[in-house]
C-alpha cells in the first residue's frame, strides 16, 4: 500500500523526469489528481499543549478526560479524541499516590 505522499513523489518523478502532464501521470500511477493538489492545514496548537501541561502540574490526579471538562470551561473547543492525542504525545500521566506502610 502506497501513501498519498508516495503518490505525489511518484507523480512529480514522471512530471520532471519524463516531462509528463500531470493528469497523465496521475492516470499511469491510478491516484486521483486531488491527491496531488491536497494541502494540509495543521493547527498550532502550542498553546493548548502549554495550558494542559500547566493543568497537569497543578492537579496531577486529573487524567484526560477531566483535562477536556476543565478546558472547554477556558473556552478551549477540542474532541477529546485529539486531546487523548495530545495528552499521550506530551507524555502526560495521571500520577499514583505513594502508599507509606
Amino acid at each position: 500500500m502506497v501513501t498519498p505522499a508516495g503518490k505525489r513523489k511518484a507523480v512529480a518523478h514522471l512530471v520532471d523526469a519524463h516531462g509528463m502532464s500531470e493528469r497523465r501521470a496521475c492516470k499511469v500511477i491510478g491516484c486521483c489528481r486531488m491527491t496531488m493538489r491536497y494541502r494540509t492545514t495543521l493547527a498550532d496548537d502550542a498553546s493548548l499543549r502549554q495550558r494542559m501541561r500547566a493543568i497537569a502540574q497543578e492537579r496531577r490526579r486529573f487524567g484526560y478526560r477531566r483535562l477536556h471538562v476543565l478546558l472547554k470551561r477556558e473556552g478551549y473547543l477540542i474532541n477529546h479524541k485529539k486531546l487523548f492525542r495530545l495528552y499521550r504525545e506530551e507524555k502526560l500521566t495521571v500520577r499514583r499516590r505513594c502508599t507509606r506502610e
